[in-house]
């Protein structure tokens, strides 16, 4: 099911502005995202789009330009406003602790107590499984540590952490590096499910397989520009690639052009 884009966006990012030392990580961006959408933030290295959403998450502030969430001005200075807009991040490393059970890691630093104030372990557990049973109902695994899990399990607790804590906008740090097939449709499975719910994501990728078959728009960096933002429905991985290498626009690149990306 696609994505309404004709109301109001969870998020606009308008006219972002970043610079270190005089260098413009990130110069006069505008992207958005609606519910139920994923927009795919992709480049080369050094293209600004981590920069960019750093600036969404809370981690870096920007020097100029304006966040709307639900078309509200909003001031996101650190990772704690971040969560107050309903703001969550899956880093690609997941940030798990590794020692312990995926019901401790949902509720790690968030524990639930009881009105003796011990750790209500029932409450967080039955709260583990209901919101894994929307997210990932074969996962089951609830009771060993996750450094035992595979990595698409490991990316489900991430989710169901970030999910059960009320987010409506997921930024994804390359969610399928290093999992195999199986895992990354478990991961696509996931995305999904979040989309259904009209939780949008922000999907940064250097994958362009990944992008194809995760995101419904691409946006597209290049030196802290955005080259443009597509529909994946209208444009080829090869319209991808040439916005991400030369910075031309679907149509813009020649035949030559477009042939030189693959030797």
């Amino acid at each position: 099911m696609a994505a309404d884009l004709s109301g109001t966006p969870l998020v606009e990012m308008r006219d972002i502005r970043v610079a270190f030392g005089g260098v413009h990580a990130v110069d006069g961006v505008t992207i958005d995202l609606y519910p139920g959408e994923v927009v795919a933030l992709v480049g080369g290295n050094g293209a600004g789009k981590t920069t960019l959403i750093k600036t969404l998450s809370g981690a870096h502030k920007c020097d100029s330009g304006q966040i709307y969430i639900n078309g509200e001005p909003v001031t996101i200075d650190t990772p704690r406003d971040a969560k107050e807009y309903a703001i969550e991040t899956i880093y690609q490393t997941l940030a798990l602790a590794e020692n312990i059970d995926a019901t401790a890691n949902m509720f790690l630093g968030r524990e639930l107590k009881t009105r003796f104030r011990t750790l209500d372990d029932s409450a967080m557990e039955s709260a583990a499984r209901e919101v894994m049973g929307r997210l990932n109902p074969k996962f089951q695994n609830f009771k060993v540590p996750v450094n035992s899990l595979s990595g698409g399990q490991r990316q489900s607790v991430a989710i169901a952490r970030a999910v059960h804590f009320n987010a409506r906008i997921l930024i994804m740090d390359e969610p399928t590096a290093a999992l195999g097939p199986a895992e990354t449709a478990q991961v696509t499975e996931l995305i999904k499910q979040l989309k259904a719910e009209g939780i949008g994501i922000f999907l940064i990728s250097h994958d362009i397989h990944d992008v194809f078959d995760l995101a419904d728009r691409i946006s597209v960096m290049l030196q802290g520009k955005l080259v443009g933002t597509v529909n994946k429905e209208d444009v080829t991985k090869d319209d991808v690639l040439g916005m991400i290498i030369i910075g031309k626009l679907p149509g813009e690149a020649s035949s030559t052009e477009l042939e030189a990306l693959h030797e």
